[in-house]
């Protein structure tokens, strides 16, 4: 363990030993062979604390404390023994954010069974997607998700997964959560916590498949160290504050850090049972007491656009974005209105969050506009050449990686049953993890995210990451969202073309188009200018509002050769 501290310092900062210790604290608890989940992420915090505060759209509000949570999903693991599910099993949850999810999951989690995420906006084909690629052996549901589970072109008529429903009537041939709890004594030996250690797996997370088929990623038990140490460092959740992330659980941002890591941590966290609206996200802020937030920048994107000033009662302490680069105009006006600066963090379904701009005294810095921030401790990242496996100096654009050896908290080793997609994200000789982002790093440490590798545009021999164009774009105080992709041209290979929503009301005009070009010429670079704007009503994102570039890519290419 004694890289930690050897290998962040050859990068050019240090972190102190205290950081390296606690690091070194969480993976003897998270990874030891006799871990076992429902002992750390319940049954040893004190049966009085509240775990969770779960809020309704009209503000009314029940706490849930771990002795509760203990009761309840012995239940429920003995439930879910009762209907052959055994240690190592996949169970999906297709559930709003409610008293219910969690008691499913820890129920799961007891059993020592595998917990399967569905979004509660897929449609059926991702769901039989992840049902089929998992082997689910059976799929907990809210009572208003059911018609998602029914047979049909997607779903095969005999399933082989168990349908288990919550909070409402089931169909026949299914089974009532409710009753199935309440069939079964919080001491029955069925319900008893199975422990399998560190490396087992308990969670089977897929990725959003923006650019193809969603692979598995195995969560173990031992990743809970890491989810941990973001709390602590990167958000910097104390005992004292009112913790509010406002990410979906159905994705790895709120399943991680809403509901994993404050488990792990013992903390309470706040969650809302209903769907986003800028005016409820406020009045729960107010209402609540809300110290420390974090949310993807559409939310903060949707506050600003919501308001003329903060309501009163509103005082953050601190505000942290994850899921997409943040754009400068957010922590401008954050800092104005809010009094807090957003400060924005990096990472992935495959390690969870790596780079950030830290809260936590050990790790707090300046922020700089743009920037993604540096490794946490217990992480080392670099900038690879685009051309080779090697770091590339500062200030030189190429390929995001985490150095495998120098950052114990790691976890991710590989896609379940895909050895080719793995590959793809290691070098031959495995010692970087490739993210597939590009960016660069400064000479203090600091990263800067241009793109996704394979959005990175390419023009007449300049390589431009849309990430740059669009934060440009978004400063205009008509823009809502955009997107920049590359087109095939003749002469230069390829140009910026640019799709924008407009505020409602506003007129996309030649006059407009010609005022977009110039703020990027004036504020990037005259080379990097989108040579054609496009007006939209919107863009196209996976479930968990991650912009398609690929999509308009393909869109206009197709325009292009005349389909």
């Amino acid at each position: 363990m004694s890289s930690i501290g050897q290998s962040v310092g050859e990068q050019g900062f240090g972190v102190p030993a205290a950081a390296s210790e606690r690091v070194r604290e969480l993976l003897a608890r998270f990874g030891s062979p006799e871990a076992c989940a429902a002992e750390l992420l319940c049954d040893r915090h004190p049966a009085d604390a509240v775990a969770f505060t779960v809020v309704e759209a009209d503000l009314s509000a029940r706490d849930f404390t771990f002795g509760e949570l203990r009761r309840d999903s012995a239940r429920c693991a003995a439930a879910l023994a009762g209907i052959g599910v055994d240690p190592g099993d996949a169970v999906a949850v297709l559930m709003g954010k409610s008293a219910d999810l969690i008691v499913a999951l820890l129920g799961i989690w007891r059993r020592g069974a595998v917990h399967v995420p569905l979004f509660t906006a897929f449609a059926p084909p991702a769901i039989a997607l992840r049902l089929k690629a998992s082997e689910a052996k059976a799929v907990v549901v809210d009572a208003g998700q059911r018609d998602k589970l029914a047979p049909g072109e997607d779903m095969p008529a005999d399933a082989p997964w168990q349908i288990v429903v919550a909070g409402g009537e089931p169909a026949e041939g299914e089974l009532s959560f409710d009753r199935l709890l309440g069939a079964y004594r919080g001491d029955e030996p069925e319900g008893r916590a199975v422990a399998l250690g560190g490396d087992a797996a308990l969670v089977q997370l897929f990725t959003s498949g923006t650019t193809g088929t969603p692979k598995g990623v195995p969560v173990p038990v031992k990743a809970l160290a890491s989810f941990q140490a973001y709390l602590e460092f990167g958000l910097d959740v104390r005992r004292d504050d009112v913790f509010w992330n406002a990410a979906d659980p159905g994705w790895a941002y709120g399943l991680y850090y809403a509901i994993l890591g404050p488990l792990a941590a013992g903390h309470r966290s706040l969650l809302l049972h209903s769907g986003f609206s800028p005016a409820l996200t406020w009045q729960v802020m107010r209402d609540f007491g809300v110290t420390n937030f974090a949310a993807a920048p559409t939310v903060y994107r949707s506050l600003r656009n919501d308001v003329e000033s903060v309501p009163d009662g509103v005082r953050l302490r601190t505000a942290s974005s994850a899921g997409e680069p943040l754009t400068p105009e957010v922590i401008d006006w954050a800092e104005q209105m809010l009094g807090v600066p957003v400060r924005d963090h990096y990472g992935q379904t495959e390690h969870g969050m790596v780079i950030v701009n830290g809260w936590a005294d050990a790790v707090r810095s300046p922020v700089r506009p743009g920037s993604m921030g540096r490794p946490l401790p217990g992480w080392s990242a670099e900038i690879l050449y685009h051309e080779r496996d090697e770091p590339a100096p500062t200030g030189t654009a190429g390929r995001v990686a985490i150095k495998v050896a120098g950052s114990p908290l790691m976890w991710f080793s590989g896609y379940t049953g895909s050895p080719g997609k793995t590959a793809e994200r290691f070098t031959a000789d495995g010692q970087w993890y490739l993210t597939g982002d590009a960016g660069t790093r400064d000479e203090d440490g600091y990263f800067f995210f241009s793109a996704r590798d394979d959005d990175v545009i390419i023009m007449a021999g300049y390589r431009i990451g849309p990430f740059d164009v669009e934060s440009v774009l978004l400063q205009h105080e008509l823009v809502t969202d955009v997107a920049v992709v590359g087109v095939p041209d003749a002469l230069r290979g390829e140009v910026l073309e640019a799709f924008v929503v407009l505020h409602p009301g506003a007129v996309g005009d030649d006059a407009l188009v010609t005022e977009l070009q110039h703020l990027v010429k004036a504020r990037f670079a005259a080379h990097a200018y989108p040579r054609t704007i496009h007006f939209t009503d919107r863009l196209p994102k996976t479930p968990s509002g991650k912009i398609q570039r690929f999509v308009l890519r393909e869109q206009r290419r197709a325009e292009l050769d005349g389909h």
